[in-house]
């Protein structure tokens, strides 16, 4: 296979306040949430139209922490309750204070999507406890996703697709701009600040295998095959701050 052209420009096609990579659940809620603070917001997203979003594609619900039953819930589900099935999964292996904030925050997510226009099924019943635990989404992964997408569009966030982040460039530890592929045209950006939200690398066969041996090559990717890893293997490069494994 040859290797795929690519025209090099120096040319600045256009400054953002904010840059978002990755456009999945978490990317899309940060540029809502930018554009709704008056930012010029710049959301790129590897994949093409049609596969946008990442493996919350694939999602169904979202589990949430709550006191009394809502329209989407049964019951009650406490924080404490919450920490503990995600101590019990992980035996232990968790960071605390970060599984904390996102356990304290979950019921205001789901208000904050309900505003936004993601649709929730009623609370199901009959599904080993999980009417109390977890709120699905009607129509799935995708429908939440074409809700949000259609958010950011009102919004005026400019969403690119087929659009691959190279290069982060750091200076004194302070993002300046950053370098990305769009259909073999390579464009220099420099934005205030950047978000990136473009998930792992378990699509990256070479980083996979670089870890786990010949044994990779016998692993199914299940989810996106767009995860690449790449930003996330720049900001290594920074040196950034990082956690687990």
């Amino acid at each position: 296979m040859p290797a795929k052209k690519m025209t090099l420009t120096k040319s600045v096609q256009q400054k953002a306040d904010i840059i978002v990579v990755g456009a999945g659940h978490a990317g899309l809620c940060a540029a809502i949430t930018a554009a709704e603070s008056g930012a010029a917001v710049l959301l790129l997203e590897v994949s093409p139209k049609a596969m946008r979003g990442g493996n919350s594609r694939h999602t169904r619900n979202l589990r949430v922490a709550h006191q009394a039953p809502t329209a989407t819930l049964d019951g009650a589900y406490s924080e404490a309750e919450y920490l503990q099935d995600l101590l019990t999964v992980t035996s232990g292996n968790t960071n605390q204070a970060l599984a904390s904030i996102m356990i304290t925050q979950s019921e205001a997510l789901l208000t904050w999507l309900g505003a936004h226009g993601v649709t929730f099924q009623k609370a199901i019943s009959g599904s080993l406890n999980l009417e109390k635990t977890n709120a699905f989404f009607l129509g799935g992964g995708k429908a939440l996703l074409n809700s949000l997408y259609h958010q950011a569009e009102a919004l005026g966030v400019d969403i690119r697709y087929e659009t691959e982040v190279l290069q982060i460039d750091l200076c004194d530890d302070r993002f300046k701009a950053l370098s990305c592929d769009h259909r073999g045209q390579r464009t220099h950006i420099p934005a205030d600040a950047v978000i990136l939200t473009s998930g792992g690398f378990q699509a990256n066969e070479d980083w996979m295998r670089s870890i786990w041996g010949k044994a990779a090559d016998n692993f199914l990717i299940r989810g996106t095959p767009y995860n690449k890893g790449l930003p996330l293997k720049d900001m290594i490069h920074h040196r950034a701050r990082l956690t687990g494994d």
